[in-house]
């Protein structure tokens, strides 16, 4: 993964959650504490035919 957007993250205020659950995806907390994830991780194409 990527760590740009989890840069960005962190240079808007926001902090790395600790433990990390999987590589796929980091798990950060916003400034008031909320968490949320960032992944650059896309979907399989299969996901979205018919």
């Amino acid at each position: 993964m990527t760590d740009e957007p989890v840069e960005r993250a962190l240079a808007l205020g926001a902090q790395l959650a600790d433990p990390q659950p999987d590589e796929r995806w980091r798990v950060l907390l916003d400034p008031a504490g909320h968490p949320f994830c960032i992944t650059t991780v896309a979907p399989s194409p299969e996901l979205f035919t018919g």
